[in-house]
């Protein structure tokens, strides 16, 4: 062995320690830093090497240090988890919103909800009964009555308004997804071109597995790392990302809640691909939100309930009422209280057919017997029988009160869920955060020992240093 080889040992010892501690400093300063993995230099001994001779007595002695590689102490497998944990939760999450908001439109039980209205609608129609001769009774209930109907048109224009709102966010986080995808292809583009020249890509990965999760959360993606340092995405089993290649997805269907509630005009997600293939999706905020804006979904569903809630309300009022006998001159039959326009959507197409309170039909089916019309038109038998109606198993109180007791159990059902899957995700974040995450106390203990290890390779090369001094300069003076 040479008998300057000690000086490259203690060479190699100071620029290992010297990058070691670099990369400590490099934790240090990202210990605030979100998303940023923990990093630590692998160190390895570089072996020695022996000529065999004649005169050799004895093994060479190591040859130093050197630094293998900037690991990244990320765990693969608790990143997967905090990715479907992530998927789950927002897709519940999502859906829960959804309800709750369309839950707190309803405004029930209070005394301005559709309960009372219709309490009160129905009121009017006994106090009718009581006093048919009353108009100011006839009057207070056609204007209640356009009241309840003005509140069923609201409702139903509630859920329009939630349901375009909700179309357009999603149709925003879809561009969202697409511009993600593409970072990430960029990401791996660039990762790929480090890593096969040597160099360290540890930031990038970093940023490359924030967006991951973020899509996860939106799409319920999925990863699956190569070996050159790239990152696969796929979204429902097909690769939304494949290397430096990102492919992108689009929203169709209707842009109003009247079309989208149709086959034709319902909304969907399809690949950009040439022909376009359907996308389904099984979890994120996207996910949930499909199945919210769907026909068979929650605003849907609220949708339909209105337009059950308005034509059964006109049916059963005007099945009585159009039996009754009016107080006009002569007494007419055959009024229809209600009306339905059938070119829109049943609870905006319901209104109040009468505005003279002589047309309000409160005395029932005229007996045969009866010989004088206008004594039995003021009769209150078809007003009492509407007013009745309230107590109907099938009527519109009964699909109201079915429909906020299943909303409200649904609501608080998914809040439940929600907050389940929330935690379930916080613990998935905080054991993948324990072991990518920096420990400034680890670091500092790391920092200490790089340091003295740096200064005994200094000193070790000082020593070899006054060595060589003593063997050049001070043994003599072989060779003047």
């Amino acid at each position: 062995m040479s008998t300057f080889s000690g000086i490259s040992t203690a060479l190699s010892s100071l620029i290992a320690q010297r990058q070691a501690l670099d990369v400590s400093g490099q934790n240090i300063a990202n210990a605030n830093t979100p998303g940023y993995t923990r990093q630590r230099a692998d160190m390895s001994p570089v072996q020695g090497s022996s000529v065999p001779s004649l005169w050799s007595s004895s093994p060479a002695a190591g040859n130093g240090v050197r630094i293998d590689q900037i690991a990244r102490l990320g765990d693969v497998f608790l990143d997967t988890r905090l990715r479907s944990e992530t998927s789950a939760s927002s897709y519940a999450a999502a859906h829960a919103d959804t309800l709750g908001r369309l839950e707190a439109t309803l405004n029930e039980p209070s005394d301005t909800g559709l309960s009372s209205a219709l309490q009160t609608f129905w009121a009017d129609w006994q106090d009718v009964g009581n006093a048919p001769d009353d108009t100011a009774a006839r009057k207070v209930l056609l204007g209640d009555a356009e009241a309840l109907v003005s509140q069923v048109h609201a409702g139903y224009r509630t859920v329009q308004t939630q349901w375009s709102q909700l179309r357009t966010s999603t149709a925003t986080l879809v561009d969202q997804v697409n511009t993600t995808a593409a970072q990430i292809a960029d990401l791996n583009s660039q990762i790929r071109s480090i890593t096969v020249s040597g160099g360290n890509a540890n930031e990038l990965m970093d940023q490359r597995s924030t967006l991951v999760t973020s899509l996860s959360g939106l799409v319920g993606a999925t990863a699956r790392e190569r070996s050159d340092g790239t990152m696969d995405v796929m979204v429902a089993g097909n690769a939304l990302v494949r290397a430096d290649h990102a492919n992108t997805i689009s929203m169709t269907g209707s842009f109003t809640m009247a079309g989208g509630l149709t086959a034709a005009g319902q909304v969907g997600l399809q690949w950009d691909t040439v022909p376009p293939t359907a996308l389904t999706l099984d979890g994120g905020t996207i996910g949930a939100n499909m199945d919210d804006l769907a026909p068979a979904g929650v605003l849907g569903n609220a949708a339909s309930t209105w337009d059950t809630l308005a034509t059964q309300l006109a049916s059963t009022v005007n099945a009585v009422h159009s039996t009754g006998s009016t107080i006009q001159t002569p007494p007419t039959t055959g009024v229809d209280f209600f009306a339905v326009d059938s070119t829109v959507p049943a609870a905006l197409g319901l209104s109040v057919a009468i505005t003279d309170p002589k047309d309000v039909a409160a005395a029932g089916p005229m007996p045969a017997t009866v010989t004088d019309p206008s004594s039995w038109a003021l009769d209150g038998s078809g007003a009492d029988t509407i007013s009745a109606l309230a107590d109907d198993p099938n009527g519109a109180d009964a699909i109201w009160h079915g429909f906020v007791v299943d909303l409200g159990v649904q609501s608080r059902s998914a809040t439940q869920r929600s907050t389940v899957l929330e935690t379930s995700r916080a613990s998935a974040e905080n054991l993948q955060l324990s072991a990518s995450s920096v420990d400034l106390d680890e670091e500092s203990t790391n920092m200490l020992a790089y340091q003295r290890a740096y200064e005994g390779a200094a000193r070790v090369m000082t020593a070899i240093d006054q060595m060589l001094d003593t063997l050049i300069n001070r043994t003599g003076v072989v060779g003047r």
